[in-house]
């Protein structure tokens, strides 16, 4: 039994000038998107993960996460991070001439679901001249490599990657006296929206990435860490079908990644993973953003112990109300998003406390950790998230008291 709620966020926090330019200066491999490592970069990327540990706890996460530091950012904003990194550590990739951002439109009909283009994503197609404007907010920022397509059979080449990134944290841990803290890998089903120049199927190359990055999932486990799982593409991917298909057959086509994905966790232990759902980080309009409620349910399908979500944002905040419906199952938690990442405005911390006390109320105050929507690095500025995460802490503590007494 605990006397306060817990607080983490969702993975990606802002890097430093440092960390930035260093990855701006390493080499790339002739592959064109593999960023060589050199010692000193190791060094430095050690010592800002346990900096950034310590600053964690100082504004009051009390699960706290590497801040996704070894996956790379080559400039302020990007927010592609959490999904360029696994073609560091992936091989049967290459860069290709046609890929996911240039490829064109495909059409869906109903009982066939298929993923189109970015660029034809149904938002983007409603608000055009907004999306065009250069000055209207949306831009995503730069990406540290060129995105490829699967050329070959998939195998996972980030053994050093990932022990790396484990020790960092697991060190950084131990220093601030912290037990628990979480890193975050690609889910098959998002992990496969890249291009698929090989497997007969997309169902196929998605099965290929379960089995690859299953290796990930164990080696985060083994290090004694929270394996988090991201997963926009559950939510997402409604979005990237033109035109929109049927609440069922969306379902159908999910319901494939979460078998998949459930195959990658096979024997691992559901306590020590959460998965993370959101709608994608871009700030956009999100007028065809799929309601909670129909992938709420199917959420639940995945074999994790926790399940964080956006609800803070001005898009989803009202969907608290879905879990007056939807029954957590025993011995489950939920980390709802009780801060956004969506806007510069920092939330008051009796808000916080307010969103945070309405998830209670419904699954439990020991059912509720408090989270962001997504991640905030690479999406606002440092000196905005590192007040987002104080206020995240405060709010926390102020719905413990009132909760506790």
């Amino acid at each position: 039994m605990t006397d306060r709620i817990e607080t983490t966020h969702a993975g990606s926090l802002p890097r430093t000038p440092e960390l930035i330019a260093a990855n701006d200066a390493r080499r790339l491999a002739d592959d064109g998107f593999t960023l060589e490592r050199t010692p000193e970069f190791d060094a430095l990327l050690s010592s800002a993960v346990a900096d950034l540990v310590a600053r964690q706890a100082d504004y009051g996460i009390t699960v706290p996460g590497d801040g996704e530091f070894g996956k790379a950012m080559t400039s302020a904003v990007d927010y592609g991070a959490w999904w360029s990194y696994s073609f560091q550590r992936v091989g049967g990739l290459s860069v290709t001439d046609v890929n996911v951002f240039n490829e064109g439109p495909v059409r869906s009909e109903p009982g066939r679901v298929r993923l189109t283009s970015f660029t034809d994503r149904r938002d983007r197609q409603r608000f055009a001249d907004a999306y065009a404007d250069p000055d209207s907010g949306i831009a995503t920022g730069s990406r540290a490599t060129a995105f490829p397509s699967t050329t070959g059979p998939l195998r996972y080449i980030g053994q050093e990657a990932i022990a790396s990134d484990v020790r960092n944290l697991r060190s950084a841990l131990d220093a601030a006296g912290i037990q628990d803290g979480f890193i975050t890998s690609i889910a098959p089903g998002s992990g496969a929206r890249i291009r698929n120049d090989f497997y007969a199927t997309d169902e196929e190359h998605i099965w290929a990435w379960a089995e690859v990055m299953r290796e990930e999932y164990t080696a985060i486990i083994d290090g004694g860490l929270i394996l988090q799982l991201d997963d926009p593409s559950m939510a997402e991917n409604w979005d990237q079908i033109n035109p929109a298909p049927s609440v069922e057959d969306y379902l159908a086509f999910t319901r494939i990644r979460v078998e998949a994905l459930n195959h990658a966790l096979r024997g691992l232990p559901a306590d020590r993973i959460r998965y993370h759902l959101c709608w994608g980080s871009w700030h956009g309009p999100h007028t065809t953003d799929l309601e909670f409620r129909h992938i709420a349910p199917l959420m639940l399908e995945v074999n994790a112990g926790q399940y964080t979500f956006e609800a803070a944002n001005a898009r989803h905040e009202h969907e608290w109300k879905v879990w007056r419906d939807v029954e957590l199952p025993e011995g489950r938690k939920i980390l709802p998003g009780v801060v956004s990442h969506a806007t510069n405005v920092v939330e008051h911390p009796e808000l916080i406390a307010d969103r945070i006390e309405n998830f209670a109320s419904l699954v439990g105050p020991a059912n509720v950790i408090a989270s962001t929507d997504c991640g905030l690095g690479g999406r606002v500025h440092p000196q905005i998230a590192e007040a987002k995460l104080r206020a995240l802490g405060e709010g926390a503590r102020i719905a413990s008291r009132r909760i506790y007494g």
